[in-house]
């Protein structure tokens, strides 16, 4: 007999799983907001972006998930440091497997796991940095640069992380992103703007996954266009003499698509 587990990871479709999660947490009580979907979209556009060899349904589906226990605005500590254990512990008579729980669990670094797993990487950067760019209670939300700054030499310093220096070269990249119609404003800006904006949790679902991404999505795909027009401007290649031989420029081309991050490096 198929799980919960089962179920939603057989769906691969990102708002029917959000879906799974909203009527989940009407049931269960769990954790489940705007924050969480704000962190499964820049994990989304982390996985999509750059080509890491990761399973991007197991780690949305954990994005989703992994704060289940989480208690909302809590200050008492042994709520915060406990909750993603709890957590684990949950989803696993849920039916989800030792794997997936012990990812989950690996949102943070408060049970001391050996040996992380991979994956628990992605969710540690966007729990962490999403959470410091959206407003709290205490104070409101920071600037992406400044939290990358405090992620970086604060928050993981001293730890290691395999993919925060992709992850802080991607949020380079989002900053570059243009995505106001009349006046400028950045990808990530846009995002917490309309999660300000935007009370009701399903609007706000509607609105990241019908408009927001699409719109982002165009603007990226755009900008690398640009980029490789620039590279390859007839323009700029003498007569008779090409820049590049044409096996050459099917490498460069290809490491464009497969590899997004080199944006920042241009």
């Amino acid at each position: 007999m198929d799980t919960f587990a089962d179920y939603i990871l057989n769906e691969k479709d990102l708002a029917a799983k959000i879906e799974i999660v909203y009527y989940l947490a009407k049931k269960e009580k769990i954790y489940f907001n705007k924050s969480v979907i704000v962190k499964t979209e820049l994990a989304r556009l982390f996985l999509k972006y750059n080509k890491l060899g990761l399973d991007e349904n197991l780690i949305l589906t954990a994005c989703l998930l992994c704060g289940c226990k989480k208690i909302e605005n809590s200050t008492n500590l042994d709520e915060i440091r406990s909750y993603a254990k709890r957590g684990a512990d949950y989803l696993e008579t849920l039916g989800f497997d030792k794997k997936f729980c012990k990812i989950c669990e690996g949102v943070n670094r408060y049970s001391q796991i050996n040996l992380r797993e991979k994956e628990s990487d992605v969710l540690e950067l966007v729990e962490q940095f999403g959470g410091m760019i959206l407003d709290r209670p205490e104070r409101i939300g920071l600037e992406p640069d400044e939290a990358m700054v405090l992620l970086i030499h604060r928050n993981l310093k001293n730890q290691y992380n395999r993919y925060v220096e992709i992850f802080s070269q991607f949020i380079d990249m989002l900053q570059e992103i243009n995505m106001g119609e009349f006046l400028e404003i950045k990808a990530l800006k846009k995002l917490v703007k309309i999660y300000n904006e935007t009370d009701d949790l399903i609007e706000f679902i509607k609105k990241v996954i019908n408009n927001y991404e699409p719109q982002l999505e165009k603007e990226i795909d755009k900008r690398y266009q640009e980029i490789k027009e620039e590279m390859f401007n007839e323009k700029n290649v003498q007569n008779n003499r090409p820049l590049f031989s044409e096996e050459t420029t099917k490498k460069i081309l290809k490491s464009i698509e497969e590899r997004k991050q080199v944006l920042t490096s241009n």
